[in-house]
């Protein structure tokens, strides 16, 4: 039995010396400024135990299995009863001699005593806070108590509970740390990774005043400050409510006594101090060799560390997954190496923040269905086999919100024949602001060959392949609608009420493989519909060289007839039985959205039709390929709010301008040419939106797949309730299907839905560049990542341009919504759309979009109704205000701010 302490040899201090002990010593030896320490080691407890005749009881609570059934209750009551007779039995005289000769040795005086137990501070479970410490400690009676009570604290009540929660051994044995007690000013705790994010590249330092037990227990507000490693910058600062600190009273330990009024406001720490903390933290984690969560204190003499120990659970062990979840695609950047991020038109499927469920199922798709184009395509195996560098990473998620990896989505487009053409369409059907310069656009090859023969040949073979699915697109896309109806119909049908979650992940797979499998080859059509554009847009040029810039969208739309346009249809029919009814229209008008479906069951022939109309596009919702929203048959009273702003009657109808305008500048021959070509585009246009119909299905399924699933994890305890589901990964899910470990999942969702809450308080700017694999949060700050600040009203007399959509002139009010709903004859203003918009759209006397294209799915329904649109039109949500009177000039891309004096004669 002997005293540990800095003077003990690194493998003698791991065997004997526990968690806190290890920690201790290789401070010591990284040559950090630690108070004096020497240990207890577990000898030491060995000795006492034994002289105790606590062996058996020990015995007792270490031979119990955390993997047994019902064993949990046994290892409770026998943890009690040991801790009970640890505490009341007397200490030998030789080991009262060693713990008295460790006190002498810190000088007596005020000391901490801290457990210092084998099993924590390991890499892969820290048992944080399981075990006891205490702080202020005089006198030899009361370390003799104190390191008892710790020897005590190995098996409370938590520490078994801890074990048997993570399937670990129960503690069976404690070292007890003394260290000299620092008089702390000011204390806290330095992570050198970001604990909540996982973020690698910041620091989190939290402080308060006083001793640190007052942020440890949480009776203390902590100030806590985000730091960037690399620069020093500090990108976030949160000043705790410090009314009360910690401060040592004697023999009581700790207690609470209050801070002047003048310390309160202001952060515990100041500059320098956060700076020497940033510098011992870099240096801390090289010579650990991994994140640590260290302990530090602040008294007359400067800084002090306490204790450090390896950052475990969701930082350790999920960090680096977390950190490309949270920022970036996952996607190990070569050094230098820039990506250029573009929202472009992707809000119109995945506004604002996202969930990660969401973005990971979307990636994950994006990247099976693109690797299975390029097979359909016949490319040569080897090239493909490249595509998997870049297919899986062709979104990024960046403080929640989806991007596209814009330079992969160049080097998809290179996979079909036709880049130069087909790279300018896909700018405009992504509604890209800034076009990629040619020097860096030609560059971006989707893969590369060993000789010019070789990609001769492939080139050769792909151009064929692409040409007969191009001549034979129409019977590829029936063949398709056959299977997926197929398919679909069965799935739809079941009853997802009596499901369990084992029932619905195997039938969500087996669907998943199914669709995407068949979806891969389907992609030719967006590159056929790119050529096919692009070939419309060159013809145009040369046969109508004064064309204005709407008619080339408005002569390429894929009908009025478009598939697409049937819910805004159907739902102006629903319109017209409100309006012939005036007590429904008050009760439509005037009830809450959520309350209406009860409602309406006095009103037998409008239920009827509503439930008809969920039936047929039940599916649709706002934000409908979002996982986490809920489609119409889970809450129908967003239906309501699609249905009110349908009320006022305006008449459908399909805008016949560029019909004109083709009669008065185009006949004979070239005529012909021109509409057959044309054809082909709108038949092109009209299967797109198809797909696009059938993917909003798909979605739908997997919705209702995923909320059996969410139901299933919550009952099982994986999750704390149902909506947690949508703040994993599709990975995550699946494992949890697959016995993958899900205990850290409950730690993992918290961090993320507080990180969430972050994320929303942020301007997502639409485009932006990193470089490199690695990127800090001061480096998007300076991009535009940056909180929410209030734009100046336009005044009247402002002309914002943007893209011309749709044809015609309107003016109204503005009505500037994040969801459709009573525009009431007003101009529609939004920053994005998706497709659940097109019911809003009947009411609308035009339609502004900040953020997509013309080729957008509202955009192109927009055209074929007649409503007047223009669309890219920058910061027009930041700078008008609802109620302001504009003019909408939808053929010449202008919404104009007008004056009380300034509106056109009706």
């Amino acid at each position: 039995m002997r005293l540990l302490g800095p003077w003990t040899d690194s493998a003698t201090m791991a065997a004997e010396g526990g968690g806190k002990a290890r920690g201790l010593l290789g401070l010591h030896e990284g040559g950090f400024r630690v108070p004096e320490w020497n240990v207890l080691g577990i000898e030491t407890f060995a000795r006492f135990e034994k002289d105790a005749g606590l062996t058996a009881a020990l015995a007792e609570l270490t031979d119990i299995s955390v993997t047994e059934q019902g064993a949990l209750d046994s290892a409770l009551a026998a943890g009690a009863a040991l801790r009970a007779a640890i505490v009341a039995a007397p200490v030998a005289e030789d080991v009262r001699a060693l713990i008295a000769d460790a006190y002498d040795r810190l000088g007596g005086g005020a000391i901490a005593v801290r457990s210092s137990v084998p099993v924590e501070d390991g890499p892969g479970y820290s048992y944080a806070g399981q075990f006891d410490s205490f702080l202020d400690i005089h006198g030899i009676d009361e370390v003799l108590d104190r390191v008892r009570r710790c020897w005590a604290s190995a098996f409370s009540e938590r520490s078994i509970r801890y074990a048997f929660a993570h399937a670990q051994a129960l503690p069976s044995a404690a070292a007890v740390v003394l260290q000299r007690l620092v008089a702390a000013q000011t204390s806290g705790v330095l992570f050198t990774a970001n604990p909540i994010s996982g973020g690698a590249d910041e620091l989190v330092i939290s402080a308060v005043y006083g001793l640190g037990e007052g942020l440890v227990s949480g009776a203390v507000d902590a100030d806590s400050i985000v730091i960037d490693k690399v620069t020093g910058a500090v990108l976030e600062t949160t000043v705790g409510d410090k009314e009360q600190s910690y401060t040592a009273t004697g023999a009581s330990g700790v207690a609470v006594r209050a801070v002047e009024p003048e310390r309160r406001a202001r952060s515990a720490l100041a500059r320098a101090e956060i700076e020497e903390l940033v510098e011992w933290g870099r240096k801390l984690e090289a010579s650990f060799g991994a994140a640590q969560d260290v302990e530090w204190a602040i008294d007359d003499d400067g800084l002090w560390l306490l204790q450090a120990r390896p950052i475990t659970s969701t930082v350790a062990e999920r960090g680096a997954e977390e950190t490309a979840l949270l920022r970036g695609a996952g996607e190990q950047v070569p050094a230098g190496q820039q990506r250029i991020w573009d929202n472009s038109n992707i809000i119109e499927s995945f506004n604002g923040v996202t969930s990660p469920l969401t973005y990971t199922t979307a990636a994950d798709i994006y990247g099976r269905v693109y690797h299975g184009y390029a097979r359909s395509l016949k490319v040569p195996a080897a090239q493909v086999r490249q595509t998997e560098q870049w297919t899986p990473v062709l979104l990024g998620y960046f403080h929640g919100r989806v991007y596209y990896n814009l330079l992969h989505w160049y080097r998809m487009v290179g996979i079909a024949p036709g880049y130069p053409l087909n790279r300018k369409v896909l700018e405009a059907a992504l509604g890209v602001a800034e076009p990629l310069p040619n020097e860096i656009a030609k560059t971006l090859r989707p893969f590369t060959f060993d000789s010019p023969w070789s990609r001769l040949r492939s080139r050769v073979v792909t151009t064929a392949t692409y040409w007969r699915r191009l001549t034979g697109i129409d019977e590829m896309i029936e063949n398709f609608m056959t299977e997926f109806y197929r398919v679909y119909d069965e799935y739809d049908a079941m009853d997802y009420t009596t499901m369990t979650g084992e029932q619905a992940y195997t039938a969500y797979r087996t669907v998943d493989d199914d669709l995407v499998r068949r979806w891969g080859p389907l992609m030719v059509l967006d590159a056929i519909l790119l050529t096919c554009t692009g070939l419309m847009f060159l013809l145009t040029k040369l046969f109508l060289p004064k064309a204005p810039e709407w008619f080339l969208y408005a002569v390429v739309g894929p009908g009025a007839d478009v598939e697409s346009a049937e819910p805004a249809r159907a739902m102006s029919e629903l319109a017209d039985l409100v309006r012939a009814d005036r007590e429904l229209a008050e009760l439509v008008k005037s009830t809450a959205p959520e309350q209406i479906y009860p409602a309406i069951a006095e009103y037998p022939a409008f239920r009827a039709a509503v439930d008809a109309y969920i039936d047929s596009y039940g599916y649709r919702s706002l934000d409908e390929l979002k996982l986490e929203t809920p489609d119409l048959r889970e809450d129908p009273s967003s239906l309501f709010v699609m249905l009110r702003s349908a009320l006022p009657d305006a008449p459908l109808g399909h805008g016949d301008e560029a019909e004109e305008y083709l009669d008065a500048h185009l006949r004979g021959w070239r005529r012909g040419i021109y509409e057959r070509l044309r054809g082909k585009v709108s038949r092109c246009a009209a299967h797109r939106e198809r797909l696009r119909f059938c993917r909003t299905r798909a979605f739908g399924i997997v919705k209702r797949m995923i909320r059996v699933m969410g139901r299933d994890l919550a009952a099982r305890g994986v999750i704390d309730e149902f909506a947690d589901v949508f703040f994993l990964t599709v990975h995550e899910l699946r494992g949890s299907y697959e016995g993958a470990d899900t205990t850290g999942l409950r730690a993992l969702i918290a961090a993320r839905k507080a990180q969430r809450a972050r994320d929303c308080e942020l301007v997502a700017p639409a485009r932006f560049v990193t470089t490199g694999a690695t990127f800090s949060r001061a480096e998007l700050a300076q991009q535009g990542w940056v909180p929410v600040t209030d734009t100046p009203a336009a005044t009247a007399g402002t002309v914002l341009t943007g893209t011309p959509s749709g044809s015609g002139v309107a003016e109204g009010d503005s009505v500037i919504v994040d969801e459709p709903r009573d525009v009431a004859g007003g101009v529609l203003i939004a920053y994005r759309t998706d497709p659940g918009w097109v019911a809003a759209l009947p009411s609308a006397a035009a339609l502004v979009i900040e953020r997509g294209s013309p080729l957008t799915h509202v955009a192109i329904v927009a055209r074929e109704l007649g409503v007047p649109t223009v669309v890219q039109v920058k910061d027009v949500t930041k700078r008008l205000r609802t109620g302001m009177r504009i003019r909408v000039d939808g053929t010449n891309g202008t919404v104009t701010v007008l004056s009380e004096g300034d509106q056109r004669d009706a």
